[in-house]
């Protein structure tokens, strides 16, 4: 379920709310390819299933910048602020790749806020989000995300 913020200026407070968690996404062979597509990272052990089934995954695996992608993806459906001029991706801190993703498995992403402040004209919030894989004891990527939202 999205937290829905009515104003930026609602979320200075926030620092340490669990957001939850989205709804999982199966990962398919197809985003894969055309990921790899699009940034020309075409590397057998994503898309090659005859090669990887034979490799140290036992199948293609997502790219590890597809994962970090999908954190746009997950972000307003775990939070949405209301009254807003402008909301921004100003960036990301720390972001690690503990797992693979493999094809056909399912991720979520779960979020909390880490910090809420004020900036020149809006409001900075940094939302660590966790993409987990089901099933999984380790996440295929955290990373803390850099927003502002204007009023």
């Amino acid at each position: 379920m999205t937290m829905i913020f009515e104003t930026p200026a609602a979320l200075l407070g926030s620092d340490g709310t669990s957001l939850g968690c989205t709804d999982w996404l199966e990962i398919e062979q197809r985003r894969i390819d055309l990921f790899a597509e699009a940034t020309g990272d075409h590397q057998w052990i994503h898309v090659d299933p005859e090669r990887a089934a034979k490799g140290p995954f036992g199948k293609t695996i997502a790219h590890g910048y597809l994962t970090l992608s999908l954190a746009n993806l997950f972000l307003p459906q775990l939070l949405q602020v209301s009254n807003v001029s402008m909301g921004v991706n100003y960036g990301c801190d720390k972001v690690r790749f503990p797992a693979p993703v493999p094809v056909g498995s399912r991720v979520r992403g779960c979020g909390e806020i880490v910090t809420a402040e004020s900036v020149k004209g809006g409001v900075q919030v940094v939302v660590r989000v966790t993409i987990e894989v089901e099933g999984s004891d380790r996440p295929a990527c955290v990373i803390d995300t850099i927003s502002r939202f204007f009023p």
